[in-house]
């Protein structure tokens, strides 16, 4: 009879021990992780949310936000930027954004975002908003690899950053380096950049002859250009939406540039109009 009571007692104690671990799930793989994010990525229709800019420039160290509204397919984009508002559309306005400065001549102007005054000092361009963009420097970075992607990738637990629950992923591109680059028939600093997967402002900054990304390069001169994008970056991966709401990179002399993404909305239901200059909050 003791046995018998006991016996019963130790398979209660086994079921209940057992469906515990059962309910215990194991996390993703850091390569699973940045292939779920990928996906991710690409599978976005639309984004609204609140960026905040870190980016090394000419004088120090430049600061932005932003509140951006984001459509991929067709590619629409509006930005509201401390009273300024820009509205760029894909295959309208002759492919320029119009941009309602907070300060003279206090009209609305049509501007090539690939321009001067549109690029002044800054990484990055319209072209480059939302996700898509890091995560083809990323996916690149991986086929680069291959085999040895568990030697530069590293899931490093997780945390809660920009108040989302996230996981944690530290690349480190241990052979960063500058190389000797002979530019090729009609290239330019941005062409080099795209070509490689790197950072053109980054290519400005290590080639004191440029002024800016607009200067015409001569086929069969040598630059010096990175062989990556970075030599680090830490990266949060939303843990709902798969998407990297923060991103820091750096590189042989420091902090290069961060990202972080705030009240995050994807694929939020845009009212109509809401692409266009006469929408009812905006005040082109």
């Amino acid at each position: 009879m003791f046995f018998k009571k006991y016996s019963y007692l130790i398979l209660a104690l086994l079921i209940i021990t057992g469906s515990h671990f059962a309910q215990v799930k194991t996390g993703p793989t850091c390569k699973e992780l940045i292939l779920k994010s990928i996906k991710s990525i690409r599978d976005v229709k639309g984004l609204k949310y609140h960026l905040k800019i870190t980016e090394r420039g000419k004088k120090g160290y430049n600061f932005y936000e932003s509140s951006v509204k984001f459509s991929r397919q067709p590619r629409l984009i509006y930005l509201y930027i401390k009273g300024i508002e820009v509205l760029w559309l894909q295959g309208k306005n002759k492919g320029r954004a119009l941009v309602k400065p907070n300060a003279f001549p206090y009209i609305n102007l049509n501007l090539d975002p690939m321009g001067n005054l549109m690029r002044q000092d800054q990484h990055h361009t319209l072209n480059e908003m939302g996700f898509d963009y890091f995560g083809n420097v990323i996916e690149y970075n991986m086929l680069k690899l291959g085999e040895k992607f568990d030697e530069y990738y590293t899931l490093a637990g997780e945390e809660r950053i920009n108040n989302r629950p996230c996981y944690k992923v530290i690349i480190e591109n241990k052979d960063f380096a500058y190389i000797d680059y002979v530019i090729g028939e009609n290239e330019s600093i941005t062409s080099i950049a795209r070509k490689h997967f790197i950072s053109e402002y980054m290519i400005v900054e290590k080639n004191p002859k440029f002024k800016d990304y607009f200067d015409i390069l001569k086929k069969g001169n040598v630059i010096k250009i990175p062989t990556w994008y970075c030599k680090t970056v830490v990266m949060y991966i939303d843990q709902l939406y798969f998407l990297p709401i923060s991103v820091k990179v750096s590189d042989d002399k420091g902090l290069f540039e961060e990202y972080n993404y705030h009240f995050l909305q994807v694929n939020p239901k845009f009212e109509e109009g809401e692409f266009t200059r006469h929408y009812k909050e905006y005040k082109f």
